[in-house]
């Protein structure tokens, strides 16, 4: 047996015919590099258009968030939409790294793919 330390996770992948991977994720307890990878593993697809939802970054420190808005940045997503537990300073960090791409997750907002 080995023990499992990160809390259960979900995220919904729609492939867009002649764009790519839109990436919805629940919170990414696993972190949401590993949700996007995994996505694009499952998926064989490997253009991604939007990640969109809760990336688990709140506690973050500076270090942890600069990695992984490079990493993100690697996949050159058309749309970056971080909501609740992103965290307030790794929206900043989305938001100043990828501003053509970067959008605040609002309630009620419409996203069309």
């Amino acid at each position: 047996m080995i023990r499992d330390d990160i809390d259960d996770d979900q995220a919904i992948v729609i492939h867009v015919k002649d764009k790519g991977l839109v990436i919805l994720s629940g919170c990414a307890h696993s972190g949401i590099v590993n949700t996007v990878n995994y996505a694009r593993e499952i998926s064989g697809v490997d253009e991604v258009w939007a990640i969109l939802g809760g990336f688990h970054l709140a506690r973050a420190n500076d270090d942890e968030l600069q990695r992984t808005v490079a990493e993100i940045r690697r996949c050159r997503p058309k749309l970056i939409v971080p909501s609740h537990c992103t965290g307030f300073n790794a929206m900043c960090h989305f938001a100043a790294q990828m501003p053509e791409a970067f959008l605040p997750g609002l309630v009620g907002a419409t996203y069309s793919f």
